[in-house]
């Protein structure tokens, strides 16, 4: 096609654009996830398939890709999917036979389970997308490529709205930039995409891998919080979908030994986060065993056989010597319930049955000598944590899945719901006192600090609330739905999502500092060794990444 025709396509294109793609809050009222309002959008894929536009962008698209000969081209579901269609068809006019793949936004739960749909080659390869912003989807396309070990070498987009200079990650990966247009192209817009753009600082990339582990074997489908990582000043441990128990050297990521449960419940080994003390790892299994083992060598402690399952996670009451944990069943009338061992000897000191599953953590106080649990039916149960009398029932919820935390200084517990709700309740009484509702069920488990409550919730939020008025302080949206539970480190909150990225967040304003992208979803809080400052980030599939921060903040 001629030069002249090329940029008779381009300028109608650019007209649709700046008539039709760009919109302000003048002309129809523009909502974030969080009902906020905002005052612009570009809506590109609103054009993109109008009669006529899909083929002037491959055009352009091509135009520019043609000189290349040698490559593939890829996208992220589901924008890149008639992208690629179109560039490919274009090729083919051509006589050029482009192989094409696209990326998808997290792994399928069933079927072929993947991350990639598509054939890929060793060809070089090229991510096409209808816009460039933060660029946090590309980085996970190119990450999620890495780990097939396949070259992304060009980002080729619609519109970009920020020069090449803000973009860190792709100037250290090599990765070239290309658009049709630039926020310059629309001085329709009044500059005013340009202005807000300027008060928002370039994401940061401060982490680097040190190693990375990968267990066999991990449940793809089983899209959930999983055993979650602990470290002591030289080793980390956690569960994996195959009954093993890892212990590795913090140095370097090697075994320094493992312990292999021999069966579970269908294709449930260990979801139990393992619970560290006095040189003892206490954790629980799919196998109906509740294990107590040197965290030096990994032999056995002592095992209590009398479950059928342990997905619970333990808590120790050091105080008390004693470590607390759900149990559960599979007998009508009895399918749950708290006990209390001995954290020496493994003698249950005792025990309380309740009707349904008990999958839920408990928590413990010191303070009040009281530990805490939720179950299935939604009931929370407090007991005596050193005779197990049970002091009240709380029973106003939905499912309990997850933990429960004290806030002790305004006398509350308070936890996740599956009636898209958090509950706060009286820890002296059990009494309702407020709650506050969410647009989903929530499986993270909550954190206090510095007198406000945070938390992560399925509907893709983290959360940071007032705990006496339970009004919603910040509220940050990430990608994709978040099961994991926050940890806050010299005052930044860490907490990762299904997106795949563990965001850095300022705890006090929820302000994004930075993030750190991998391939498979976060679904468990990471583990933090603050002698060598290093974070040790778990995914659902099985992973283990340790992090360094590169340069001090």
């Amino acid at each position: 096609m001629s030069t002249s025709a090329l940029e008779k396509i381009r300028k109608e294109l650019r007209e649709d654009l700046a008539k039709n793609a760009f919109v302000t809050k003048d002309e129809r009222e523009l909502l974030d996830s969080n009902g906020k309002a905002f005052k612009w959008f570009i809506d590109v894929k609103g054009i993109m398939l109008k009669p006529g536009n899909l083929a002037s962008i491959s055009e352009l698209f091509w135009d520019h890709l043609k000189q290349q000969r040698h490559f593939q081209l890829g996208g992220l579901e589901t924008v890149a999917i008639a992208l690629l269609s179109g560039v490919v068809m274009r090729a083919q006019q051509d006589g050029v036979r482009l192989n094409s793949f696209y990326v998808r936004k997290s792994r399928k739960r069933d079927g072929m389970q993947r991350n990639l749909e598509g054939i890929l080659t060793d060809e070089p390869i090229v991510l096409i997308d209808d816009g460039l912003n933060s660029g946090k989807s590309i980085v996970r396309q190119v990450e999620a490529l890495k780990a097939e070990s396949k070259k992304v070498v060009e980002v080729c987009v619609i519109i970009a709205f920020r020069n090449a200079a803000y973009y860190e990650y792709f100037t250290k990966n090599n990765i070239r930039i290309w658009s049709m247009f630039t926020l310059d192209d629309f001085p329709e817009t009044g500059g005013l995409l340009k202005r807000d753009l300027a008060r928002t600082p370039a994401p940061t990339l401060p982490y680097e891998i040190e190693w990375k582990f990968a267990s066999p074997n991990p449940r793809y489908e089983l899209i959930l919080p999983k055993s979650a990582p602990v470290c002591d000043d030289e080793r980390v441990y956690f569960g994996a979908d195959n009954g093993t128990m890892w212990a590795l050297n913090q140095s370097d990521g090697s075994v320094a030994w493992s312990y292999q449960t021999l069966f579970g419940a269908g294709k449930k080994r260990i979801f139990s986060s393992p619970a560290l003390y006095d040189g003892v790892l206490f954790f629980g299994a799919y196998d109906g065993n509740f294990y107590a083992l040197d965290a030096k060598t990994g032999k056995k402690r002592w095992i209590n056989f009398d479950a059928d399952w342990v997905g619970s996670s333990p808590c120790v009451a050091e105080d008390l010597g004693l470590v607390y944990v759900g149990l559960e069943f599979g007998l009508w009338k009895k399918q749950g319930g708290i006990a209390a061992f001995d954290v020496q000897t493994g003698e249950k000191k005792w025990w309380h049955q309740v009707e349904t599953h008990v999958h839920s953590s408990p928590a413990y106080s010191a303070k009040r000598n009281m530990v805490v649990v939720g179950s299935r039916s939604g009931e929370v149960f407090a007991f005596n944590a050193k005779t197990g009398e049970l002091l009240w029932k709380y029973a106003e919820s939905g499912d309990v899945k997850g933990g429960l935390v004290f806030d002790e200084d305004r006398g509350l517990v308070i936890f996740g719901s599956w009636d898209d709700r958090i509950h706060f309740i009286d820890a002296q009484t059990g009494g309702a006192a407020r709650s506050l509702h969410t647009f989903k069920p929530v499986y993270s488990t909550p954190i206090i600090w510095e007198r406000c409550l945070y938390m992560g919730l399925l509907d893709k939020r983290i959360l940071c609330v007032d705990t006496v008025s339970a009004e919603i302080i910040w509220s940050y949206q990430t990608h994709s739905r978040v099961f994991a539970t926050p940890v806050i480190i010299d005052g930044m909150l860490y907490c990762g999502s299904n997106d795949g990225r563990l965001y850095e967040l300022d705890a006090r304003t929820g302000k994004e500092k930075s993030f750190f992208q991998v391939t498979e979803r976060i679904v468990n809080k990471i583990a933090y060794n603050p002698s060598v400052k290093r974070i040790f980030l778990p995914t659902y599939a099985n992973e283990l990444y340790c992090l360094r921060r590169k340069t001090a903040r």
